[in-house]
């Protein structure tokens, strides 16, 4: 017990030296707005990779449909801020809770595919989403809804990817996240066992979609202007491979492949069609010498890294 809160203790200091040092180096212009930028980037990018990872990596369920709630939180919270001019943190509880209700909307029927059906299934309810707010005048249409104003920053953004990776973590080391764990495994044997895999399964697409419009909202009212086309199949496309780059069943790993990919993705932002060859070139080479990801289903450990030798519960983040 003592040494589980001496580990939290130190990861709480880390969080706050972490905070701290890029806190001060943005406030005294030594990071200036590029990098500024890029960093609350990868901050969002880590909820979106994090939230997608307990869909498809610990559930086990393919979906494709991510750029989609993404957009709902974005459009959601862009009306409460901009058109009716209500306070931001209730933007961004109203853009998750919109992005969460319409995933069970969306998981309850479709929940009952498999595989490649329900990857084709979400896919087409991204679209779908894409084509509503493409043809709303009221949001913009093609143009886009600009002059959102800008409240995203570093604190918002690191403070909600930590909340982020908490509660989801924390969720998968519950007995729901177990469940949805066993279906990943086992569909079949998971429900002979008495567990209701149509539940657990819009469960966590549902706790997926309300992380995923949170990560919209904070994007929206970070670029002043959104589009219908900046939510297209390509950004599911990035979130996704952030989740396989990592390691489907990692929150680690998606948290290093979310920022490793930001890296690549602001290095490589002149060259869009370089940067889908790099992409597609990671994925193959992932694919061919290390199927599982760079971290497989393993997490970072404190207790681990200090007692070498010493095995660990893969689904702890101590």
């Amino acid at each position: 017990m003592k040494q589980i809160l001496k580990n939290r203790l130190l990861i709480f200091i880390g969080l706050f030296a972490i905070y701290g040092i890029i806190q001060i180096l943005l406030s005294t212009s030594i990071l200036n707005d590029y990098y500024e930028i890029n960093i609350v980037l990868m901050g969002i990018n880590i909820i979106l990779a994090v939230s997608l990872n307990l869909i498809n990596g610990f559930t086990g369920q393919f979906s494709l449909g991510h750029a989609g709630f993404m957009s709902i939180g974005a459009y959601t919270s862009a009306i409460i801020t901009y058109k009716l001019g209500l306070p931001f943190p209730l933007a961004l509880l109203v853009g998750g809770i919109s992005a969460g209700i319409t995933g069970i909307l969306i998981g309850i029927p479709s929940l009952r595919l498999k595989g490649d059906y329900l990857a084709i299934t979400t896919l087409g309810f991204g679209e779908i989403i894409r084509v509503i707010f493409l043809n709303t005048e009221y949001v913009g249409g093609a143009s886009g809804l600009s002059g959102i104003p800008k409240y995203t920053n570093w604190t918002w953004v690191f403070w909600i990817s930590v909340i982020t990776v908490v509660l989801i973590r924390n969720f998968i080391n519950s007995s729901y996240g177990r469940c949805c764990v066993a279906i990943r495994e086992d569909e079949t044997a998971a429900e002979s066992m008495g567990i209701n895999t149509t539940f657990y399964k819009t469960l966590a697409f549902t706790i997926g979609a309300f992380f995923a419009g949170i990560g919209g909202a904070l994007y929206a009212h970070n670029f002043y202007i959104i589009q219908p086309e900046t939510f297209n199949f390509m950004k599911s496309f990035d979130i996704l491979t952030m989740v396989v780059l990592g390691g489907l069943g990692s929150i680690t790993g998606s948290i290093l492949s979310a920022i490793f990919l930001t890296f690549v993705y602001a290095v490589l932002q002149d060259y869009a069609a370089l940067r889908m060859v790099i992409y597609s070139l990671l994925l193959i080479i992932v694919m061919l010498f290390r199927p599982e990801g760079l971290m497989g289903t393993r997490e970072f450990s404190l207790k681990k890294l200090f007692k070498k030798g010493e095995k660990s519960n893969e689904f702890t983040l101590n």
